[in-house]
């Protein structure tokens, strides 16, 4: 693990230039810089525990110089321009609320299907309609807002859990 905690490309050998072409896994697509200590530390505790093919790579886009609109707008090329056939779940505010069991039911039918899995948190301005076009779910974890950087680290959790979830095992209880 490189400083920060962000995987590079390279630990995929049939991902070119960030973007995903075979290899069944999941992929978290960002907006903005590498994860502070604190955040860090956190996820490292889920990833330890997480095996294919809930194992997890971050993939960090850089913000944008502009604001508002233009700001959004580069984003979303840069995110769009990193996926392949992906299956992609975008995490948006306004998207669906659904139970950990029914997140571990979304990961596991692409996976199923031999299909990677690209999860999006977009920038501080968000993302335009051409990401949400592409999305394939838009999903919200809360209808409150939460710093990006706590995003990060309630999605590491919910991904161990979604994979103890799927293997039967008693970490989630109902």
């Amino acid at each position: 693990l490189n400083p920060g905690c962000v995987k590079t490309a390279t630990r995929f050998p049939s991902r070119r230039a960030g973007v995903f072409n075979g290899d069944m896994a999941l992929r978290v697509l960002m907006v903005g810089r590498k994860h502070e200590d604190w955040v860090a530390d956190g996820i490292r505790r889920y990833e330890k525990r997480l095996k294919k093919p809930f194992d997890l790579s971050w993939v960090s886009i850089p913000h944008s110089a502009r604001e508002s609109d233009a700001a959004r707008k580069e984003e979303s090329e840069r995110l769009l321009a990193k996926l392949g056939s992906d299956y992609v779940i975008l995490l948006d505010e306004r998207g669906k609320a659904i139970t950990s069991p029914a997140l571990a039911k979304t990961l596991q039918k692409p996976l199923d299907n031999s299909r990677s899995v690209t999860l999006i948190i977009g920038g501080a301005y968000g993302v335009d309609q051409s990401v949400h076009d592409r999305a394939d779910f838009v999903w919200s974890l809360s209808p409150l807002v939460f710093p990006h950087q706590l995003v990060r680290l309630i999605l590491a959790e919910q991904i161990y859990r979604a994979q103890e979830i799927a293997g039967g095992r008693p970490y989630h209880h109902e």
